[in-house]
């Protein structure tokens, strides 16, 4: 990963994942998905990465839109 990224989530669920980052997008905040996952058996990690500048902000919006996520 290039130098001023850092991981903002780690996911099991690649639909999870690529939401977050839609939000993220629609947000102006650039993101990453870096998908470690077995593509046979689907074990391992998804991390999604944001520059650290976002960060603070795209948290927000992570928990914002997990919140809104549970309400529904």
């Amino acid at each position: 990963m290039e130098k001023g990224w850092i991981k903002l989530q780690t996911y099991t669920d690649a639909i999870r994942g690529e939401i977050d980052k839609q939000v993220l997008a629609e947000n102006g905040i650039p993101a990453v998905l870096l998908n470690k996952q077995d593509s046979s058996f689907m074990f391992g990690k998804i991390d999604l990465f944001v520059n650290e500048r976002d960060f603070n902000h795209a948290q927000e919006l992570i928990v914002e839109n997990d919140s809104e996520t549970n309400e529904n």
